[in-house]
């Protein structure tokens, strides 16, 4: 064989793996996905997840199952993922806590950017701050600042749990409003609105679905909203800027995930297929019900958003002074 030929044969050879790379990208998929949803089945997580799976089922042909694995807020499920096959049939519906706990658990195995291939946010929702709607000093956002000034270390917020985006975006109010308050971390979201409602605590960071009913009863008020503007869900509800406390700005979002490595054309295929299915009305219609807003990026967006919270999160634990778990 002479080394023309040779060279040929080599090429060949090297291009044989990629062809195959290329002819399983474009079948993809051809066999079912797993969708892991590392929270309990109820919450937004996984109502998002199974909105995901039904639209992606209908689109591609191929079944895709929900597979709920919570535990160690969301780094069980999460980890499952990391370890998976890079090929995209297992994917994570990530949220807020997917940067969050790269900066307060020490524990946390995995990196958020190199482990993972982002496809797209399907949806999102501001945080909001919450208060009871009797007290004196609850009145606007101004009001309460006042207070908790007036009496540091004795007006309490609380969270639906220590590490949860609802205790991270308490604290980044406090840090941007220079105010001490005590933060009181509950089992759920349902239990901190609830002594919110009752007057045992001043206030608490929440999401829409879950406050609304409650403002619209009167019960609560919605002080202000943690958004670069004001939302369509909340046209009357100001944001934390207009308010004069500027910097508070965090967004409960929704996203998919596939394990690092997968071949571009794939997630490329998820990313086409994502969008398809967020512009989609009865998605939009479904979204729009529970709060929520359609919010599609590209793959690039998205490890650029992940990247900046996980920096934005390290220095609000070494700011705050959170004890990391």
């Amino acid at each position: 064989m002479n080394e023309a030929m040779k060279c040929c044969a080599v090429l060949a050879m090297s291009l044989t793996p990629m062809v195959a790379f290329d002819a399983a990208a474009q079948a993809y998929p051809n066999r079912p996905i797993r969708l892991i949803v590392p929270f309990s089945p109820g919450g937004g997580s996984d109502f998002v997840g199974r909105l995901v799976a039904q639209k992606l089922t209908e689109q591609t042909g191929q079944q895709v199952v929900v597979d709920n694995r919570s535990g160690a807020a969301s780094l069980v499920g999460t980890e499952i993922v990391q370890r998976a096959a890079p090929d995209g049939y297992t994917l994570l519906l990530g949220d807020v806590g997917f940067p969050i706990n790269i900066a307060y658990y020490k524990n946390a195995k995995y990196d958020p950017v190199k482990d993972f291939d982002p496809v797209t946010v399907v949806a999102d929702t501001p945080y909001i701050l919450a208060a009871n709607a009797t007290l004196p000093y609850t009145g606007s956002l101004k009001d309460l600042i006042a207070a908790a000034r007036s009496q540091p270390g004795k007006l309490a917020i609380g969270s639906s749990g220590s590490g949860s985006g609802t205790h991270f975006s308490g604290e980044l109010f406090r840090l941007r409003a220079k105010i001490n308050m005590i933060h009181v971390p509950y089992k759920g979201g349902g239990a901190v609105l609830a002594d919110v409602v009752a007057g045992h605590i001043a206030s608490t960071m929440t999401t829409p679905p879950a406050a609304l009913p409650l403002a619209k009863s009167g019960r609560l008020r919605i002080l202000a909203a943690a958004a670069q503007k004001r939302s369509a869900m909340l046209p009357d509800v100001p944001t934390f800027a207009e308010s004069g406390v500027p910097g508070v700005v965090v967004s409960n979002w929704y996203g998919i995930l596939g394990v690092g490595g997968t071949p571009q054309p794939v997630i490329a295929k998820l990313h086409q297929e994502l969008v398809r299915a967020i512009a989609s009305p009865d998605m939009r219609e479904r979204l729009a019900g529970a709060g929520l807003e359609p919010a599609p990026v590209t793959p690039e967006q998205f490890r650029k958003n992940i990247t900046g919270e996980v920096e934005n999160w390290k220095r609000v634990v070494k700011e705050s002074g959170i004890k990391q778990e």
